[in-house]
């Protein structure tokens, strides 16, 4: 009944229907409202369960919530209570409505049987089903003003739920209210994973998970045992949603007067902006992005959106792992106040991964800034003041880094400013983050690997630790399948298009497969065949093609033998 309900939801906003047609949907969602509420008293009457007391809590706040909505849309209290009218509104309905939905679907049993199903190819489906969905909705006749073929609808679903962020039509004319929040759902849906959000609700409200599901959620979340998987789907979702919640205050405190008329429109920029920058999406509901005239000055809400991308993009296990030594270190302090016999030194708290990866991309950063700086101060920084100069160059080095936000004019970039940015976007963000491109880890490891065979070494070490040989092969075969994406990708859009220029379609790819979304300006005017090979350059880049050739190919389960070993001719 609720899945229907959804349906019938999307039904009344994605299409023009009569006044009766709005009565009757109306009545049957009360209908549903009143028999979710009293499947609550069910379940806690006639189950024998001993639900935890987060799901007791969840389900006595909904409850109440669905009480007071059913009186309210009865008239029943509004007459009592004037100040309740602020409830009296369908988008609390829906709200109440699809919270029951979930509910509801998080009760079902996940089970994977990883004979039928690896977990290379759950990811692989979680993400085809999304876009496929998403695709639906943007063509639903209220999500657009004018109506949207279904090749640039399909190209936007790709491009929101691989959190890419190009886009062959302007975000902001172009969707109405409803189309701009179906985006956003698919951004942050597409940036977590869907399965992050099915499971960790799942277990939230049934508490456990089979053997099969926390293996395949264990190399999903990169979590070091199976006992922490749900802890630390926990704190993905959690962390996710704070630092979101936090940039969207931010934003909003930062936008000048007159910049975006009306309060709700205010909101709905600062939370849009917010997820899709950590996310690292680059959608904006601005036609040239943070370059608008009102915006680009605006030096405070460029530091809160570059804030928000370098976050979602170092990667979940880099920030536990500084929270870990930082609540590390503060109290180890405090005991040193306290009891200076009782402090314990903890080796290795930072551990190898955050390392590289810190170190990688603050040289990134720091490299990035300086040669955008050097590059452009007299060509786009020149209307900008010496601290605005700073702050976009920071800015401009840090979002080919996955981001795809921008507060320069792209086509006007020098070349090797250009050539600077190729670099940036095909190394992307850092593992176990919301970006893509190889990695600062698969980069660090190339670069080590360079300097330790001009040495004379046959081992890659690095911070006295030794670099594993899988870890060696997988960095070749990520950077090696990359080139050759890419490589296709320029050499399908060069046939179909043949009047664009190499650079222009080479700078296309390039941010398609990184997931950056920057773009010199050709996307809205490649051809339908040009717009499938960036469609599929999107999602080969979300979900990285050494995980398609996994779930492709059959795995092999024993290797109990070893042949001998012969050294193969280079130069």
């Amino acid at each position: 009944m609720s899945l229907l309900t959804i349906c019938l939801i999307i039904f009344d906003l994605g299409f023009t229907h009569r006044s009766e047609t709005e009565l009757y949907l109306t009545d049957f969602y009360l209908i549903t409202l009143f028999v979710g509420t009293a499947t609550i008293l069910v379940r806690y009457n006639i189950s024998e369960k001993n639900f935890p007391l987060k799901v007791r809590i969840f389900d006595g706040i909904i409850f109440s919530l669905n009480i007071l909505l059913i009186l309210i849309r009865l008239d029943f209290l509004i007459g009592t209570f004037p100040f309740l009218a602020f409830f009296n509104n369908m988008g609390w309905l829906y709200l109440a409505l699809l919270i029951y939905f979930i509910r509801e679907f998080s009760t079902l049993r996940l089970n994977f049987n990883r004979e039928f199903l690896n977990p290379a190819q759950l990811f692989i489906a979680s993400f085809l089903g999304l876009i496929f969905i998403g695709t639906l909705l943007l063509m639903l006749p209220k999500a657009t003003y004018e109506g949207i073929s279904a090749v640039d609808a399909l190209f936007t679903a790709t491009s929101a739920v691989c959190v890419t962020g190009l886009i062959v039509v302007d975000t902001g004319t172009y969707f109405t209210s409803l189309g701009q929040t179906i985006i956003l759902i698919l951004i942050q849906l597409g940036g977590l994973g869907i399965m992050t959000f099915a499971s960790y609700f799942s277990y939230f409200f049934r508490g456990k998970s089979s053997y099969e599901h926390q293996i395949m959620l264990k190399d999903m979340t990169n979590s070091e045992k199976i006992g922490e998987v749900f802890s630390v789907l926990k704190k993905i979702v959690l962390l996710t949603l704070t630092i979101e919640a936090i940039g969207a205050v931010f934003i909003f405190f930062s936008l000048d007067p007159g910049t975006v008329e009306g309060f709700l429109n205010q909101v709905f920029f600062s939370i849009f902006h917010s997820i899709s920058g950590f996310c690292n999406a680059g959608f904006s509901t601005l036609e040239n992005s943070l370059y608008e005239p009102e915006f680009k000055f605006n030096y405070p809400l460029q530091l809160i959106i570059v804030t928000l991308f370098i976050l979602g993009g170092i990667g979940f296990p880099i920030l536990f792992n500084l929270y870990k030594y930082f609540r590390y270190f503060f109290k180890n302090q405090y005991a040193k106040l306290q009891h200076p016999a009782n402090s314990v030194y903890t080796p290795w708290v930072i551990n190898l991964n955050t390392r590289i990866v810190l170190l990688t991309t603050s040289v990134l950063l720091l490299a990035g800034t300086i040669l955008f700086y050097f590059f452009e101060y007299n060509n786009t920084l020149q209307e900008h003041s010496w601290f605005g100069k700073l702050v976009v160059s920071f800015f401009g080095a840090a979002t080919p880094r996955t981001a795809g936000f921008n507060s320069v004019d792209m086509s006007a970039l020098n070349f090797s400013t250009l050539m600077i940015i190729f670099i940036l976007m095909w190394i992307g963000a850092s593992p176990g983050s919301t970006g893509g491109g190889i990695k600062t880890s698969t980069f660090a490891l190339m670069t080590l690997n360079f300097i330790s065979l001009a040495r004379g070494k046959d081992r890659v070490e690095v911070f006295r630790r030794e670099i594993s040989d899988l870890s060696m092969r997988r960095a070749f075969a990520i950077v090696a399948l990359s080139l050759m994406v890419i490589g296709t990708s320029i050499f399908l859009i060069a046939s179909f298009d043949q009047e664009k220029t190499l650079l222009s379609i080479a700078f296309e790819s390039f941010s398609a497969y990184s997931t950056v979304g920057l773009s010199i300006g050709i996307t809205p005017h490649l051809s339908s065949a040009s717009k499938m090979v960036i469609i599929a350059t999107m999602f080969i880049g979300r979900v990285s093609m050494l995980t398609i050739l996994i779930a492709l190919l059959r795995r092999v389960k024993y290797l109990n033998y070893k042949y001998p070993q012969e050294e193969i001719l280079m130069n």
